[in-house]
């Protein structure tokens, strides 16, 4: 894997056709600011298409995606997906409907940057290149957690990209050459979490071609503003583990004990508040210094239920094929 910064301008004449997919639930609020974000790409408009998947919507997502196909400059093309209620479901939509021969993903709450697509587009000049990988920067945040999540990194693909199985790159922002899904197949339809990992370890299983890191190629996308959110997020992270165990083998992560949270907390109390509140008067800590350690074990204690819970159902195992 090549981590190195892709220079948007270095081939101008390599334009290929480009499909980029993206789900969306119940995603109304979010519309405007993606589609203004879309609007915005540098990447020549003749040369993409925006395949946008309702996903079942309660909310007037649906039409608003209609009506933004009917007035917009860009190419929209608003599709349905109501058989499956999966994101990667309506992402396999997407792609069969997809003329592209890179299709890109994204989400609906993500914000891409007008140089997301030519950047992130560039690595594939290279015919060995299979999968890109663009950055994931957070959102402007105020909040103690999004402060927290932003300082850890969260969202960054630096974790997944060194993944110690294989590396992959999140769908918020990723590039697979058509050709690859057409070898490998394209997502589990029924996954609800971890079909990212899955999809880039089959096509890498397959020797297919390599995956390639382009970090100035951002999408932005907002952390989670409270417990009950960081929560949800962070045993969805427990449920991928567990279903990448059962489907690739990987191995789990070691459950974290009453006893160590009751260690790590009493530890906390008796050096690390008096060190960092010390640090703090003097201006050299914040908040999110001095409850680093009661979050971290927060997340860590719902990644760990989140693993112990899940179960890979039946119908997890299937994959679609073009």
């Amino acid at each position: 894997m090549n981590n190195q910064p892709v220079d948007a301008t270095t081939d101008t004449s390599f334009l290929p056709m480009v499909s980029v997919v993206v789900p969306i639930y119940n995603g109304e609020a979010d519309l405007p600011d993606l589609l203004d974000c879309l609007l915005s790409q540098t990447y020549p408009q003749d040369r993409v298409e925006y395949l946008l998947v309702d996903n079942n919507s309660s909310d007037r997502t649906l039409t608003l995606l209609k009506t933004a196909a009917e007035n917009s400059p860009i190419t929209i093309r608003p599709l349905s997906e109501n058989q499956i209620q999966s994101s990667y479901a309506a992402r396999n939509n997407g792609i069969r409907k997809a003329v592209g021969e890179i299709i890109v993903f994204t989400d609906a709450d993500c914000r891409p940057q007008p140089q997301w697509l030519n950047t992130l587009i560039q690595p594939f000049v290279n015919l060995e290149v299979v999968i890109v990988a663009g950055e994931i920067l957070p959102l402007p945040g105020k909040t103690l957690l999004e402060e927290h999540a932003d300082r850890e990194q969260t969202l960054s693909q630096k974790h997944t990209l060194t993944h110690p199985f294989r590396p992959y790159g999140q769908t918020a922002n990723l590039a697979i050459r058509r050709i690859a899904l057409e070898k490998a197949g394209l997502f589990r339809p029924y996954l609800t979490t971890g079909g990212d990992a899955d999809i880039c370890w089959r096509i890498l299983a397959e020797n297919i071609g390599r995956l390639e890191f382009a970090p100035n190629a951002i999408v932005q996308h907002r952390h989670r503003t409270t417990l009950q959110q960081l929560q949800s997020q962070w045993r969805r992270y427990g449920h991928s583990n567990r279903y990448l165990h059962e489907l690739h083998g990987i191995d789990l992560m070691r459950d974290i004990t009453l006893k160590e949270c009751g260690y790590r907390l009493v530890r906390w109390l008796l050096k690390e508040v008096p060190r960092d509140s010390m640090k703090a008067i003097v201006g050299q800590a914040t908040l999110v210094d001095l409850l680093n350690t009661p979050i971290g074990l927060f997340t860590a204690r719902a990644r760990a239920s989140g693993q112990r819970e899940a179960k890979l159902p039946e119908n997890g195992k299937i994959i679609d094929w073009l």
